[in-house]
């Protein structure tokens, strides 16, 4: 009998584990949908690996709306936009530098 109760308590666990970790899952997904910043590309320097975006205020860095140049994460984000496309990205600072570190063009 103390068996199968505590077969019963541990699938529970179990049970509350998988169900937690699904939703803290779900909740950085939408975390991270939520801290894409919207802007245009001005220019775009795949020489250096650079974007220039006009930008709306970049709520996880604490800074206004401004254009300044970013470095990119992957230098193929370089290829999928063009001067005057619009962006929804997530900028970051990466050792010391402020970096796209997520990229998405909007229709």
């Amino acid at each position: 009998m103390k068996n199968v109760l505590a077969s019963m308590v541990m699938g529970c666990m179990v049970m509350v584990s998988a169900s937690a970790f699904a939703a803290g899952e779900a909740s950085e997904a939408s975390e991270a949908q939520a801290a894409m910043s919207h802007g245009e590309v001005r220019k775009v320097d795949a020489a250096v690996g650079k974007l220039t975006i006009k930008h709306d205020p970049l709520e996880n860095l604490g800074m206004d709306a401004m254009t300044m140049v970013f470095k990119v994460k992957d230098p193929a984000m370089l290829s999928q936009v063009k001067s005057g496309d619009r962006i929804d990205f997530i900028a970051d600072e990466v050792d010391g530098a402020l970096m796209v570190v997520k990229l998405e063009k909007r229709e």
